[in-house]
């Protein structure tokens, strides 16, 4: 736990020369900030509607279609959503790799900045 939080602590997104690759499952969003952004007629679809208690409003969907890359990201890997408005980008994106204050799970998969970090934290490097 100890390793986790330092590891934590140090990741920074602009040191990320892959910004794109957090992008290239989707993820989980709330309903309600699906339905601000459809309101905008952003190019990209929403996919299974689940229920969540975890989520404000209840309820989640996903912003791609099983292991299909984010429906809102360009060609050119930026978020559509971000071009238009950063504010309406939504918070489970805004937050990763974190999720509840923590590292998501799916950080180690997705997030480069989080696997260097713990490859020079079993290596013993510091920065």
């Amino acid at each position: 736990m100890k390793n986790e939080q330092n590891i934590q602590s140090t990741i920074d997104c602009l040191k990320c020369k892959k910004q794109a690759d957090c992008c290239r499952f989707g993820a989980w969003i709330d309903l309600e900030e699906a339905k601000r952004i459809l309101e905008l007629g952003i190019k990209g679809d929403f996919f299974h509607l689940e229920i969540d208690k975890e989520f404000p409003s209840g309820y989640k969907v996903g912003t791609s279609y099983e292991d299909e890359r984010c429906a809102f990201q360009d060609e050119d890997g930026l978020c559509r959503i971000h071009k238009i408005d950063y504010a309406l980008k939504p918070v489970t994106c805004k937050e990763f790799p974190y999720e509840n204050g923590k590292i998501a799970p799916i950080a180690d998969v997705l997030c480069v900045v989080h696997k260097e970090n713990i490859k020079k934290a079993k290596t013993g490097k510091k920065k």
